[in-house]
């Protein structure tokens, strides 16, 4: 494994995957349903921004962030800027909570996704029916909600091993 780590392009590979996965994310769909069962859904492109954000991960900037929800928007044919608008709401509440944590941990970090992702849900539904008249099914928006919270979890668990594992990264 170390002679993995030592080439320069594999080294670039595994700090830009987190990237790669956001925007494969986005192109996908905007809240994955893998498993084709009404109503379970989730969104990894929170839990992926959530998390890089907190985490300070370098080569996860704001502005391909940003990008990242203007394709989103164009791939599923919502208003230009609005899950860009969601994504940037996350990076500020996880940039805000990793500046107020002194001791970080992982049920900390559980709630406050919790409360961010409502957040960002809420006010993604809000300004499509306020502003658009998109009708909102409320069971949907919570299903979302709790999928994608308890599927942090388990995320905050890979990606934590990943950056350990092959970016080196002892803090994360």
């Amino acid at each position: 494994m170390t002679d993995l780590r030592q080439n320069t392009f594999f080294r670039s590979f595994l700090k830009v995957f987190p990237l790669l996965l956001l925007f494969i994310s986005v192109f996908n769909e905007f809240d994955a349903n893998y498993f084709g069962v009404p109503f379970l859904s989730f969104n990894f492109a929170y839990i992926l921004i959530f998390f890089c954000t907190l985490k300070a991960i370098d080569h996860f900037g704001y502005g391909l962030i940003f990008i990242a929800g203007l394709i989103n928007d164009t791939v599923t044919g919502l208003p230009l800027g609005l899950s860009s608008f969601c994504y940037m709401i996350i990076c500020v509440f996880s940039s805000y909570f990793r500046s107020i944590t002194l001791r970080p941990t992982i049920m900390k970090d559980w709630l406050f996704f919790l409360i961010t992702i409502s957040v960002a849900n809420s006010i993604n539904y809000l300004v499509l029916y306020l502003y658009f008249g998109v009708l909102i099914d409320y069971r949907f928006l919570l299903v979302n909600n709790f999928t994608t919270f308890l599927l942090f979890f388990f995320f905050y668990f890979v990606f934590g091993l990943y950056y350990k594992k092959f970016i080196g990264k002892s803090d994360v």
